[in-house]
Parts: structure tokens; sequence; C-alpha cells
């Protein structure tokens, strides 16, 4: 234990702490002493006790932390204490025994609200309550605040930076008292160069395209690349190989080498083998005639071997940083490419023919990042109407990140929906992205989350595939829902959610939930699938006028004898596809409404569901009356959500097709519908109280 005198009182926290930190710097400590830390406490409006003095102030006590974690920063946490806190929190629900919060996008009322979803904040309140006492709000959120001080790198500037504040908290009379304390100091992390990322437009949008590593005689994943640019619409007159031995390689010109080019290239694409790759980005970053690279390879820094040699290459990258012009920005490597439709290019070495593309969208508004390759190729082609108007692959990070990526489209105005796939953060670079998200959001965009590596097993294989550090995935969680992303828990999750947000975006959402449906297990089931972990929407209770159409409409399809109209309502099988829709636009109309999902119920023989129709010639999709040609313009017509719901198999692929192609918003399973809309519908309405506060700041 160091022992040194304490320092004069000074005004605020943060000169309180600096003045602290310096002093346990300069006697060598790594840690605060008691007498530090009543000095610390008391900055931040608490008062240390000793053991017996905290059995008499009693009352419920509550753990709270400041811990500065690699990818996030500072990250503040609050929850159960004593022998709670040394429960499994597997023991309850998600967000009840711990909260933690991204302390650069909080403040004291914002944690505040956070907090109180605890089980530490109900005994909390309850041991005030017994004592006649009003919520502590106020003496938590200035203590919040006071706390929140610590968290800026800005605010407390020493050698030796806040690693974790850790702070047994008892509330008597208003006044909050500290039983353990415990502050531990560390080295700032070493930080990058920013990276320029003007010039990820180079690389998207190319006037000049230069690929390395294209084979004359075989087709090598260079050679793919270049028939894949020149398949997608790329001019080969704007294209240029890097050959020494030939004139020209499928009727694109080749030059020796990158001083022989004539004009400097916006992008090159680098498709060689690993071990090639330091000395030609030496020759890239000395040559100063390229503004963006590709790097295909895999392997760096995805082995033992190869840790020491990716170092070495991220650092000669990052120094060049440091030039006036800001160097090259390099994409990869492990990367599988771009493809992006606003360049006209397709980069990735996955040939066309295996991968058709399909124009479904024709206003694309979506952009798909994602450190696997892999993941984008199923994604698209298990879901090809999703579409994105660009999709880039990251790899490695060895330069660009994910928060370099996220923050320049979240300044694209043509831009809606953000989709990512991360395996895992650069150091400091999880905080880069929360910003960017959080920025994103505010500029009315949505974002679609899903972090790999979840279990040890996950993690080590991230670490393999993208020499990735997986991170805590709960940290993960509650740092981008707080930034306000929607954040996937599985694939089948991601799927939706990205596909629900692009069908969605332009709806206003409530918490209210209209369900329609011919089957009764349907109806029961949206009505099960209502409610996340800490959200859920109801079943809107329908107005006398509605009751009243709707027992009309049933009345005129010969159904009223077999239906009570309620909220969920099971119209019955008999119903065609012009009682669903009526119903379904009865549902709408309600002021009590805000989104309704109807079962389309395509195994029932009045809906005209089929492509074509034996039994009933004519009475298929194609007919005017079928729900395929009326559902698209009742969709369009009102602003809240209409979802439907097509349980069935292969038969109905075509139903489902023609009413995805025309934009409505369609699931194949109630219950998963049923949840993406409550998990979008909880970001949305977040999302629309973050821009609500941020437009009266």
């Amino acid at each position: 234990m160091c022992n040194s005198s304490l320092p004069s009182t000074e005004p605020t926290i943060s000169s309180t702490a600096t003045a602290l930190f310096h002093q346990a710097a300069s006697s060598g400590c790594t840690s605060l002493n008691r007498g530090e830390l009543e000095s610390l406490t008391a900055a931040l409006g608490s008062r240390m006790l000793d053991a017996s003095s905290s059995v008499a102030v009693g009352g419920a006590e509550f753990c709270i932390r400041l811990n500065s974690s690699r990818e996030f920063g500072m990250v503040i946490s609050a929850g159960l204490a004593g022998l709670d806190a040394e429960l499994d929190e597997s023991n309850f629900r998600k967000g009840r025994a711990t909260v933690q919060a991204l302390a650069a996008l909080s403040s004291g009322q914002d944690f505040l609200q956070r907090f109180k979803q605890t089980v530490a904040w109900q005994k909390l309140l309850l041991s005030e309550q017994r004592q006649q006492r009003l919520a502590p709000d106020e003496p938590l959120i200035l203590f919040f605040d006071r706390l929140l001080e610590l968290s800026g790198d800005d605010k407390v500037a020493t050698p030796f930076m806040l690693q974790t504040l850790e702070l047994t908290l008892h509330l008597s009379q208003g006044r909050l008292f500290a039983s353990k304390a415990q502050c531990t100091l560390a080295k700032p992390l070493a930080g990058r160069l920013p990276r320029p990322i003007a010039k990820i437009d180079k690389l998207l949008h190319p006037a000049s395209i230069g690929l390395v590593g294209v084979s004359a005689t075989s087709m090598n994943f260079g050679r793919i690349i270049l028939r894949n640019l020149v398949g997608s619409g790329y001019p080969k007159a704007q294209l240029t190989v890097i050959r020494p031995d030939d004139a020209e390689v499928d009727g694109v010109p080749c030059v020796a080498n990158l001083k022989a080019l004539t004009h400097k290239l916006d992008l090159l694409i680098v498709a060689v083998a690993a071990d090639a790759v330091p000395a030609l980005v030496d020759e890239i970053i000395a040559s100063g005639n390229v503004e963006s690279v590709m790097l295909i390879p895999g392997s760096l820094g995805e082995t033992k071997k190869s840790v020491e040699p990716a170092a070495l290459l991220a650092a000669k990258i990052n120094a060049a940083h440091g030039r006036a012009d800001g160097g090259p920005i390099f994409l990869g490597a492990n990367c599988l490419g771009v493809v992006s439709h606003a360049g006209h290019y397709d980069s990735w070495f996955i040939p066309l023919e295996r991968l058709p593309k399909p124009q479904k969208k024709p206003q694309r508004n979506s952009v798909l990042l994602s450190q696997s390759g892999a993941f984008m190729i199923t994604r698209l082609s298990q879901n090809p109407w999703l579409d994105p108007l660009y999709m880039l692959a990251l790899g490695n990070q060895t330069d660009l990140t994910h928060g370099d990526l996220l923050s320049y489209f979240a300044q694209r105005p043509e831009i809606e929906t953000i989709g990512i796939y991360v395996e895992g953060f650069k150091d400091g670079d999880g905080l880069h992205f929360a910003k960017g998200v959080r920025s994103a959001i505010l500029a009315g965009k949505q974002i679609v989350v899903y972090k790999a590596g979840k279990t040890a097993p996950g993690s080590a294989g991230v670490m393999g595939h993208t020499a990735s550090i997986a991170g805590d995935p709960e940290l993960f969680e509650a740092v981008m829902k707080q930034a306000g992303a929607m954040v996937a828990e599985d694939l089948n999750s991601f799927d939706d959610l990205f596909y629900i947000a692009g069908a969605l975006h332009h709806k206003k959402v409530g918490a209210r939930l209209g369900a329609i449906s011919g089957a009764g297990f349907e109806a029961v089931g949206m009505a099960d699938a209502i409610g996340s972990d800490n959200f859920s929407l109801q079943m809107g209770q329908l107005q006398d006028a509605t009751v009243k159409q709707v027992e009309e409409i049933l009345l005129a399809k010969k159904l009223a004898a077999l239906v009570e109209v309620r909220n969920p309502i099971d119209i019955n099988p008999g119903a065609d596809d012009e009682a669903h829709l009526q119903i379904t636009e009865a549902f709408v109309l309600d002021p009590n409404i805000d989104a309704v999902i109807v079962g389309l119920d395509p195994t029932a023989p009045s809906v005209r569901s089929l492509q074509s129709s034996k039994l009933r010639p004519g009475y298929d999709i194609s007919d005017p009356k079928s729900t395929v040609q009326l559902m698209p313009p009742l969709v369009a017509r009102y602003d809240k959500p209409i979802i439907g719901i097509v349980d069935g198999g292969r038969l109905y692929d075509a139903m489902c097709d023609a009413l995805m192609d025309q934009g409505v918003c369609i699931f194949r399973n109630c219950s998963r519908g049923t949840r993406a809309l409550v998990r979008y519908c909880e970001a949305r309405l977040y999302a629309d109280s973050l821009r609500q506060r941020h437009a009266k700041s």
C-alpha cells in the first residue's frame, strides 16, 4: 500500500481525480490507497465507511463500476452487490442482475433508466419506501453524472488512466455511502492514426481499377475477379492489369509494375499469395499511385507464424496515414471483395454463375458489411430480395475497420439500412463503431448487427478466421442497443431484422398490434410471440366501429356464425383473399392498432395462393381478386406496418416471391414474423426517442 499525503480539495471531480492519479503514479502505484479513495468518493458525493459504520447505515446495497475495456473504452455498469452479486446471472432475465452502458453515450439520467431494470434498483426502491421516503432518483442521477465525468480521456489527463473503479454503495436518508471501494490505474493503449475515410469513396466508386495477381493461363482468383469486373459492367477501358509478361489479359491492357502506370489508380485489387503482400504494400505506399487497396489474400495474422509479419504490415500502413495526403487506405486482408452497384463493379472472387444476384429492387438503399465474405454470400443466396447497394468484406481489418466504414455510410443520404456482421474489434474501434451507430441512428438510418464468437469454441473460430478478438458478447449487445442498433441473437434473426428494417423503414411504428388469421393456432402463435426480454407489444383494443365493420364483412362472406370478432381474430379457413384483406384494412384503420400481422392461409381452399390451379383453372395468384394482386396497393396505401404470413411449403414460393417483389413484407412463420416485428418496434421506438432528445438538446 502506498502512503502519500492527500491533495488539497479541488473544485471538480475530474481535477480531483487528475491530482489523485498523478499522486499515485508518482509514488509508483497502480491503485489508490485508502486516503486517496476517501478523497475520490467524497468528490463523487459519497462518504467512505468502515465495516462497523456500513452495518449501522443499513439499507439495500448495490455495486457500480467504471471499467476501461479494450474495444469500447470506459464502460459503466451497476447491479447487485454482496452475496447477491455472486449468484449466477443465468438465474436472472437479461439486464436484471447487471446493466452495462458505454460511458461516452451516457448521462446520469440515461443510466438511471437502465439501472431501473435491475433487481438491485427494486431492492433499493423497496428499502426507501419502507422508510416512507421518495424514490432516490435525484441523488443517483447526481452521483452517476459525477462518475461519468471520470470516463472521458480528455477529462483526466495523466500518464496513467483509470482502469477500474468499483464501489459498493448504500443509500440512507438521501445520501450515498461507500462500504467498499477499489480503484486501479493502467497505461493508455497505443492508438492508431486516423484513416482518411473520405477515400472510401474512391474504393466504392473508382474511376480506375488495377489488378495484381491475374493469371493469363488459368482461372485463379485474380482472373475470376477480372471476369467478374467485366461481367458486372465495369468498362474495360478503365481497367489495368499489373503483369510484366503480357500485353493484355481478356482484352484488358497490362503494365509491368506500379511505376509504369500513366495515371493514378482509385482502386488496386491485390490477389497474390500472402507472403508476397508485404513487399507489394511497400511498393504501393512508395509509388503514391494508389488511393485505395483491396487485399484479398488470407492467413495474415490468422496463424501464430503470421501474427508478427501482419503486425509489421499494419504498422507500415498506419505510418503512411501520417503523410500529407493520408496515404492509401486498405480493405482486408482476407477479403472476399466488394460489390458496388453504384460503382458498377463486382470484385468478389466467386464466379457470377455460382451466385446470381437478381435485381429485385427498383431502388437499392441498404449496405451489408461483414468480416466474413461467406456470411454475405449465404445471406444473399438465401435472401436475394435483400440486394444491397453495397456489400463489403472487411476481413482482418488490417487498416479500415468496422468503425471507419460505418462512420462513412452513416453520412450517405441514399443509405437507409446497414447490416453488419462482426467477429471482433481492433483496440478502441468498438467505441468508434458505437459512435458511428449513434450517428447513423440520429441521421434517420437503421442498423442491424450480429456478433459472432459468443461461446469459447466460437471465439476460437473467430481468431482463426479473421485474427479477431471476439470480446464480451453481453457487453457488445448492451452497448449496441444503447447506441440504437438492432442486435440479432443468431443468423436467422439477422436475416429477419435486416429484411424487416428495409421493408418497414418508411412506416410509423407503435406498441399496439392487430393479429388476423384463418387458423386458430396461428392467431394464438402471434399473441404468444409479442414479448422480448424488456419490451412487449400489446394486442390493441378494437373500437366498436371496427368490430361492427368486421362483423359486416363476415356476414357478407357468410362467416358471421363461425367467427367472434376479437383481437387476435381467427376468421376461419373459409375466408377468401378478399375477406383477409378487408378485415386487415379495418384493423389498420382502427386508431388503437399500430401494426397488423395477417396470416394469409395459403392452404385454405378459398385463397388464390397457387401459381396455377388444376382443380380451378384461373383461381390462382394471377387472378385480379388474389392476395398477390390486392395486397400490394393496400400495403402502400397506409403508413402502418402490415406483415403477411405465408406458412406453407414450396407450392407457395411463387406467391411469396410475387408479394415480396412488390414490397410486401412476408414471413413464412407466424412466430418468427411476430418476433421480428417486436424487436423492430422496440428498436425503432428507442431510435425515435434518441432523435427527439437530440433535437431538443
